[in-house]
């Protein structure tokens, strides 16, 4: 009886879709937040900001480390802090399903819940609801389709509907639902829901799709301001696959409303070039005024080319996924990082990185990390994640004093030799 009730707690049915007219004259103020350009590089896009919320001020550009669970893997929020991060992220798709909005507000929101002090932000839960189905977030991403979408039942202008991966039951994700369930988890910063389309599908279901993802949008921006109390932000964001066109339109549409940020989103295409030549043609068409995050891109490649064209943060599961597999983030290396699971490094004495102040990076030799891999041992992948969450955290640290400098192009060669 007790499980019975508990999975009725955890129903949320949909809310009905509130009408949106095609001219928008709701306006919102975000008065705890703030986002001020520093410095602008005369060589590019590239831009150094303040970042400011209730919980903090950062420096732009940035990196948003992926808390997806409400939880970094296998670090806690003194370790981050330990390797020098500003911000976190967690996820609403996977924390509606467990363990519940409603219970994360009882604790008092994701800060005193997980016992991060810092700024915070939450994704609409779209993007999971959309491409889990279809295999990884870095599958969608880059246009791989690997699996069906057994988990996603239907998608209109309601909402998307989908059985959870706990238990099965039959969920409902829609603009109100999200808002919802953000403003209780009560991140600094939030996100609109909107749908994010698949590599695979044709440009006329693009096209229908990110028309849905602008209703969705001032449904979204409806929904927030009803409960608006100054705490929370919202970013918009910018959708239409590979296609300029629909791009175009989507960064205009997105400027046109009264979001505090933009994040760039959806399918970035098949090809690093396809990635890069999205964003150069939406990126001129977005507020300058406005902080502007890339959704799920997070590589040291990616970021020397993303900032130039003045995109601000970051995020990805790359730093501590790569960590679970064996591998160190490195600086000096073509490919970014080395795998402590090969055999050249069993009697290697070096450590990963001893001009970086922090144990997991200084004080382990790889011959000791390498035998903790072979041997299971967990301790192995916290001090791999550690030591990638620092590399990425310097990386940032020195891309803002480069664009301040002049000198990116070289700290690229730094950190990416040909």
């Amino acid at each position: 009886m007790a499980e019975a009730s508990a999975k009725k707690k955890r129903k949320i049915k949909p809310a009905p879709p509130q009408p949106v007219s095609g001219f928008f004259d709701t306006q919102i103020d975000y008065p705890n937040f703030g986002f001020e350009i520093t410095h602008e590089d005369e060589k590019s896009g590239a831009r150094i900001g303040k970042l400011t919320t209730p919980h903090g001020t950062i420096e732009t550009p940035n990196y948003i480390f992926c808390g997806t669970k409400a939880s970094i893997k296998n670090l806690s929020p003194y370790q981050m802090k330990e390797a020098k991060t500003d911000i976190i992220l967690a996820n609403t798709y996977h924390l509606m399903i467990q363990p519940g909005a409603d219970l994360i507000e009882k604790m008092g929101g994701l800060h005193k819940f997980t016992g991060w002090n810092g700024p915070m932000l939450t994704d609409s839960g779209g993007f999971q609801v959309f491409s889990m189905g279809n295999g990884s977030c870095a599958d969608e991403i880059k246009g791989r389709n690997r699996n069906q979408r057994e988990n996603l039942l239907k998608i209109n202008e309601d909402g998307a509907y989908f059985r959870s991966y706990l238990d099965g039951q039959k969920l409902c994700l829609n603009p109100e639902i999200s808002m919802e369930i953000q403003r209780k988890l009560g991140a600094d910063l939030i996100v609109q829901m909107d749908e994010c389309t698949s590599y695979q599908v044709t440009k006329e279901y693009t096209a229908k799709s990110m028309e849905m993802s602008k209703r969705w949008g001032d449904r979204s921006l409806l929904a927030f301001k009803q409960t608006h109390d100054g705490k929370q932000a919202m970013y918009g964001v910018v959708q239409g696959g590979v296609y300029e066109d629909l791009r175009i339109e989507s960064a205009k549409y997105v400027a046109s409303r009264p979001f505090f940020g933009t994040a760039i989103g959806g399918c970035l295409g098949g090809s690093d070039e396809e990635m890069y030549g999205i964003l150069a043609f939406t990126r001129p068409h977005l507020p300058n005024d406005r902080p502007v995050h890339f959704l799920g891109i997070g590589r040291i490649k990616d970021i020397f080319k993303s900032v130039r064209h003045g995109v601000d943060t970051f995020d990805c599961v790359m730093p501590t996924r790569i960590a679970r597999h064996g591998m160190a983030l490195m600086k000096g290396r073509r490919d970014e990082r080395i795998n402590l699971l090969n055999a050249k490094y069993r009697d290697d004495p070096t450590p990963l990185d001893e001009t970086l102040d922090l144990p997991s990076s200084r004080d382990f030799s790889k011959a000791y990390i390498h035998h903790l891999l072979k041997a299971g041992e967990l301790l192995a992948y916290q001090i791999l994640s550690q030591h990638n969450v620092a590399i990425i955290n310097r990386l940032m640290r020195e891309v803002r004093a480069a664009i301040k400098a002049g000198t990116l192009d070289s700290l690229e060669k730094e950190y990416l030799p040909d």
